[in-house]
Order: C-alpha cells, then sequence, then structure tokens
C-alpha cells in the first residue's frame, strides 16, 4: 500500500518475497501484522532484502499477540548476539487506537476470528479485514463510509473461522462502501468468473496483482 509517498504492506505471508518481486516494490517504511497465524507472518524474514536496499531497520507494528509469536518464531532476530545480515527492525506495540504510521493514520478494526482477536484496519477510504467471522457493532462503525471495502469471503459454506460467500455479502450490504472485493478466497467457492456472474454491482472477487487507485 502507498499513502504519502510511503510504503507499507499488511502481513508477510509465505510468499511474501514472491510478491514483491513480482510487482517490483523497492522501498518499504513499515510492516502492519494482523495476527499470527502463520500464513500472515512465514514470510517474515525476507523483510531483510529492504534493510540492505533501504539502508534502515523496518518499522514494525503488531500487537501483544503478534509480537510474542515472532519473539518465539523469530528468536534470532532478538538475540543479544546478533549474526551479520538477519532482519533489523523497530518493534512497535500495535493497539486498538488511532496510529500513526510513518505520517499515515492507521484505524485498527478488532474483529474475531472464531476466538481469536485479529486487527483490520481502516487507513482514509479503505477498510481491510481478513480472517473474520464476527464484527461487532462499535467495530462496524469504523468501516463505515468506507470508499473500499476488502474482506475475506472463504467460500460457500458455513465456516468456523471466516464468513462465509453470504455472509461476506451481507455485511457488504449492510455497511454499504462503494466498493467491495472479496479476498482470502478457497478453491471451494468456485471459479472466478462464474462467482462473480452471482455477485451485486458493487461486488468483485480480488485476484493476484489487483491494483486500486482510492
Amino acid at each position: 500500500m502507498e499513502e504519502k509517498g510511503k510504503t507499507f504492506v499488511i502481513d508477510t505471508g509465505p510468499d511474501f518475497r514472491q510478491q514483491m518481486l513480482r510487482e517490483n516494490v523497492k522501498q518499504m517504511d513499515a510492516v502492519v501484522f494482523t495476527h499470527e497465524h502463520k500464513d500472515h507472518t512465514a514470510g517474515f524474514d525476507d523483510i531483510r532484502a529492504f534493510n540492505f536496499v533501504n539502508r534502515k531497520k523496518m518499522e514494525v507494528y503488531a500487537s501483544a499477540n503478534v509480537q510474542t509469536a515472532i519473539r518465539n518464531e523469530y528468536a534470532y532476530i532478538f538475540s543479544e548476539f546478533k549474526y551479520p545480515g538477519i532482519p533489523e527492525i523497530n518493534l512497535h506495540l500495535l493497539e486498538n487506537k488511532l496510529t500513526n504510521i510513518e505520517g499515515v493514520d492507521f484505524m485498527p478494526i478488532e474483529v474475531m476470528h472464531y476466538k481469536l482477536p485479529v486487527f483490520g484496519f481502516r487507513v482514509g477510504g479503505l477498510s481491510y479485514i481478513t480472517d473474520a467471522n464476527f464484527i461487532s457493532d462499535i467495530e462496524k462503525e469504523k468501516i463505515k463510509n468506507s470508499k473500499v471495502l476488502v474482506l475475506n469471503a472463504l467460500r460457500r459454506e458455513p465456516h468456523i473461522s471466516h464468513f462465509n460467500l453470504q455472509e461476506a455479502i451481507d455485511l457488504v450490504k449492510e455497511l454499504k462502501p462503494e466498493k467491495a472485493y472479496f479476498t482470502h478466497i478457497s478453491h471451494q467457492l468456485g471459479l472466478h468468473a462464474d462467482v462473480q456472474k452471482e455477485l451485486p454491482h458493487n461486488i468483485e472477487i480480488a485476484y493476484d496483482g489487483l491494483k486500486l487507485l482510492i
């Protein structure tokens, strides 16, 4: 995500390196985490390339739970005697309140991923939510009047920790963004072109490499 001349990434999944190479990302100013599951943190080690290119530590924002997880999984980053070339970071505590990151306001949106609290984010006209199956009325207020809502819609059948397709559609109708994109979808949802035909005019299925100007 680019805003005010700064570049941010939300989560570092297993294919983080491939994503950055594919999109030719040369600068990264901060990493912001939604939660600690491995499919959102497994590429964290690859931020070292940005340390080398940008010649500075990476600013990393994460909740207490995420910080505990990455300290355990990437203990070598935090060791007293650091091996040359390991990722270099400044780790910041992310709480459920408006947070200015490199001059850009991020509003966390706390949602539930079954029993796990997860952060979505509102940045300007964009609301981004992944890995959720419940959003409280208080947190929904942060999403209202979004120009774009990115929301998870895993499959057609109910799921214990993700919105299914109909739940995601209903939520879009309730929150009324100008445009919505469904992400974190599985092969169980069906083919892109087939599902797209079923959706309201303001909802689209997201895809790798999609770029949005907001």
